[in-house]
C-alpha cells in the first residue's frame, strides 16, 4: 500500500478515524497532495495527462470544482483550511470571461453543467464563504456563470439534480432562481422513482451506485435544506431514503467494503457517501451509531488500498491505479467525486452522529432479493462475504463495458469482477462470472448484454437474452453461498464454442490448483479464498484462465477456473455448480454441491431446483 510519506499531515493509512478531527484530518491528508498541481490562476487543477471525452481544459476546471464536495461541509462544520483561500481565488479567476482561466461558455450536455453542482452545494450550505468574501462584479461573473444551466439541458437522469442544486443555491443565497425549472426537473425525477426506496438513473435506466450517492444524496440535501420551502417533498425524499436504506445496507460487508457493481466505481468512498447524507438530514431509520459504522469502516476500507500515485493523490480505477476499468468521462479530477462521503463534517460536534459509539452491521438476513435493482444479495457470516446474484437487464446503454458491469451472473465483495481487454479469446476477456459464447473456431466471444426476459422468484433467477438472432439462451442461477448453481437452456443455429467462468482468484506463486477426482472440474486456492466450478451436464472440459494482467478491480493479476464445450446446431442443456469461498473457511470447504440445491436426473430429462422457501421449480429438458 501507498505509505504517502512525503505528506507532513501523516499517513492517513494509520488514520483511525474515530472522531471528528480524524475525519477532518482525512479530508486534509487527501487534498493537501493537490496544493502543488493548482494552476497560477487557482481556477485548474492538473493532476495527470490521461485523456477524458470532454478534454484537458474541462478535465481541470473538473478537478477544481471536485475538491468543493469536501471543503464546503468542513467549513460548514466550523474548522477553517488555508485551502478554502485557494477556492476562492479560482472561482474568482475562472468566472471572469476577462480572465486566462476563464471556466468558459457551455454547451448542452456540458461536462460543466455537472460541475456547477457544486457550486449550488456550496451556495446552500455557507453562502456567507462563497459569496461574501467576492467584490459585486466577482459576485455577477459567478452567478452569470452559474446561470447558464438555465439555459443548457441536462441528460435526463441523476444530471437532472445539478440544476436542482444550482437553483437550491441561488435560491438559499438570496439570488434569482428558476423556480419553474427547478420544480419541472423535480417532477421528472419523480419518474425515476420504482419502489422500496430505489430509482432507476433516468426512466428505463439501470440501477447503480447512481441511486445512493447520486438521486438519493441530493434529494436528502435538498430534503434538509428546503424543509421549510417545500416540506411534503422533504418528506417524501426523506421517507423514500429511509425505505432505501435497509436494502443498500445489504451491500456492505462487515470488514467495511461494499459491492463492487456497475459504472463509475472511480469514485470508491462515494459508496458510503448515502450514509453521511441520511445523518446530516437526520432521518430517524437507523441508529446513528450503525450509520457511522458504514460511513467510517467503508473508508478505512478504502484507505488500506493502493489508491494513490506517489505523491498521494488518488489514480482512477477502483482497489488499484487502472486505466482498463474506466469510463470514457473519467479524467484524473474525476475521483474526488468520492469526498461527497466528507458530509458529516458539516454536523457539529455534539450531533448525535460524532456522539454516537459507532456499531457494527445489524443482523442481516442470508438473502436479500431486490427486484427493483435486478439483484438477489447473499451473504455468508462465517466469512463476511457477500455476493450479489443478477438477472439481467431490459434494456443498455454505450458507457465502457456494460455486460461486465451490469449483467454477470454474481459479483463478490471477495473475488470482485473483471472486464475485457479485448473480444478475442478467454484470456483478453477474462469472462468470470459469465457463460461466453463464440462462433465456431473464430475466438470472438459474445455474452449477455440485454435480456428479452428478467425474472426473480425467491433464489432463482432468470433471464432470457440473445447474443445473435438466431441464438437464444435461457439461463437460470441458483443464488446460494458458497455455492450456487447455473443452468442453461442453449438453443443454436450456429456452431459454438461456450465457456462458463467462475470467480475470478489472485494469481500469486502460492496457487494450489484444484481438480476434483473423477469430474470435469477445476479450481484453485490461494491467499485470497477458493474458487471452483464443476461440471454437472453438458460441459466437456475445464480449464484455469490466467487473463490478461488488470482486469479484475480487485486483482491486476489474476486466473479464472472455467468449464468448456462445442455446441452443434440443436438444443444444450449447460448446468455447473460454481464454488467462491474467501480467505477463513478453506479448509472446512465441502468438496461437493450440496444435493438439496440441484436435483440432475439426466434419465428423466428433468431439473428440479430446490428455491429459498422449499418450493420446487421443475425445469424439462426438452432437447
Amino acid at each position: 500500500m501507498s505509505k504517502l510519506m512525503s505528506n507532513p499531515l501523516g499517513d492517513i493509512t494509520t488514520n483511525p478515524l474515530e472522531t471528528k478531527a480524524d475525519l477532518q484530518k482525512a479530508f486534509r491528508q487527501l487534498v493537501y497532495p493537490l496544493k502543488p498541481h493548482y494552476s497560477a490562476g487557482r481556477a485548474r487543477l492538473k493532476l495527470g495527462v490521461t485523456g477524458v471525452h470532454y478534454g484537458p481544459a474541462i478535465a481541470e476546471m473538473e478537478g477544481f470544482s471536485r475538491v468543493l464536495w469536501g471543503i464546503v461541509p468542513l467549513l460548514a462544520g466550523g474548522a477553517e483550511d488555508e485551502l478554502w483561500d485557494i477556492c476562492l481565488d479560482g472561482i474568482r479567476s475562472g468566472t471572469d470571461p476577462e480572465h486566462t482561466e476563464y471556466w468558459g461558455a457551455v454547451a448542452d450536455y456540458d461536462q460543466r453543467l455537472v460541475e456547477m453542482a457544486a457550486f449550488g452545494f456550496a451556495l446552500s450550505l455557507i453562502p456567507e464563504r462563497i459569496w461574501g468574501p467576492l467584490n459585486e462584479q466577482e459576485r455577477s461573473n459567478l452567478y452569470e456563470w452559474l446561470n447558464q444551466i438555465n439555459t443548457h439541458p441536462c441528460y435526463d437522469c441523476n444530471w437532472l439534480f445539478f440544476n436542482v442544486l444550482v437553483n437550491m443555491g441561488f435560491h438559499k443565497a438570496g439570488l434569482p432562481y428558476d423556480a419553474e425549472q427547478l420544480e419541472r426537473n423535480l417532477r421528472r425525477i419523480d419518474d425515476f422513482y420504482l419502489s422500496k426506496g430505489w430509482y432507476s438513473d433516468g426512466v428505463g435506466g439501470h440501477i447503480d451506485y447512481y441511486v445512493p450517492f447520486a438521486l438519493h444524496y441530493y434529494g436528502l440535501l435538498y430534503a434538509k435544506l428546503m424543509g421549510n420551502e417545500d416540506p411534503e417533498r422533504a418528506r417524501v425524499f426523506k421517507e423514500r431514503a429511509g425505505e432505501f436504506a435497509g436494502e443498500f445496507l445489504q451491500w456492505f460487508a462487515p470488514d467495511g467494503s461494499a459491492l463492487p457493481y456497475g459504472r463509475s466505481l472511480t469514485y470508491r468512498f462515494a459508496q458510503s457517501a448515502f450514509w453521511g447524507a441520511l445523518a446530516y438530514a437526520e432521518v430517524d431509520v437507523l441508529s446513528y451509531g450503525v450509520i457511522k459504522g458504514l460511513v467510517l469502516r467503508n473508508l478505512r476500507w478504502w484507505f488500506q488500498q493502493p489508491i494513490f500515485d506517489a505523491e498521494g493523490v488518488l489514480t482512477i480505477g477502483y482497489a488499484y491505479p487502472n486505466l482498463v476499468m474506466a469510463e470514457n468521462y473519467n479524467s484524473p479530477g474525476s475521483p474526488y467525486w468520492s469526498l461527497k462521503s466528507f458530509l458529516p463534517l458539516a454536523l457539529p460536534e455534539d450531533h448525535p452522529f460524532w456522539l454516537a459509539e459507532e456499531l457494527p452491521l445489524p443482523e442481516l438476513e442470508e438473502l436479500s432479493v431486490q427486484r427493483p435493482a435486478h439483484l438477489v444479495i447473499c451473504r455468508q457470516a462465517s466469512t463476511g462475504h457477500l455476493v450479489a446474484f443478477n438477472s439481467g437487464h431490459l434494456t443498455t446503454n454505450e458507457h465502457t463495458h456494460t455486460s461486465a458491469k451490469y449483467e454477470k451472473f454474481a459479483y463478490s465483495t471477495a473475488f470482485g469482477f473483471s472486464v475485457p481487454r479485448s473480444e478475442w479469446g478467454l484470456a483478453q476477456g477474462a469472462f468470470d462470472s459469465m457463460l461466453a459464447l463464440s462462433e465456431g473456431s473464430d475466438n470472438l466471444f459474445r455474452v449477455r448484454r440485454m435480456s428479452e426476459v428478467s425474472q426473480i422468484e425467491d433464489n432463482v433467477l432468470f433471464s432470457k437474452w440473445k447474443p445473435w438472432s438466431d441464438v437464444e439462451v435461457q439461463t437460470w442461477v441458483v443464488a446460494g453461498l458458497p455455492w450456487h448453481i447455473r443452468i442453461h437452456r442453449v438453443h443454436t443455429s450456429r456452431v459454438l464454442e461456450a465457456a462458463e467462468g467462475g470467480f475470478t482468484l489472485k494469481l500469486e506463486p502460492e496457487l494450489q490448483e484444484i481438480t476434483p477426482a473423477g469430474e470435469t472440474g477445476i479450481g484453485a486456492i490461494c491467499s485470497q479464498g477458493r474458487s471452483e466450478v464443476r461440471n454437472l451436464l453438458g460441459y466437456e472440459q475445464a480449464e484455469l484462465i490466467r487473463p490478461h494482467t488488470n482486469t479484475n478491480v480487485l486483482q491486476p493479476r489474476t486466473s479464472i477456473p472455467t468449464l468448456r464445450t462445442t455446441l452443434a446446431p440443436g438444443m444444450h442443456w449447460l448446468v455447473a455448480a460454481i464454488y467462491g469461498e474467501p480467505n477463513g473457511a478453506i479448509e472446512a470447504a465441502p468438496q461437493e454441491p450440496p444435493a438439496e440445491q440441484l436435483k440432475v436426473s439426466v434419465g428423466d430429462r428433468e431439473i428440479t431446483i430446490t428455491t429459498s422457501n422449499g418450493k420446487n421449480m421443475v425445469i424439462t429438458l426438452d432437447k
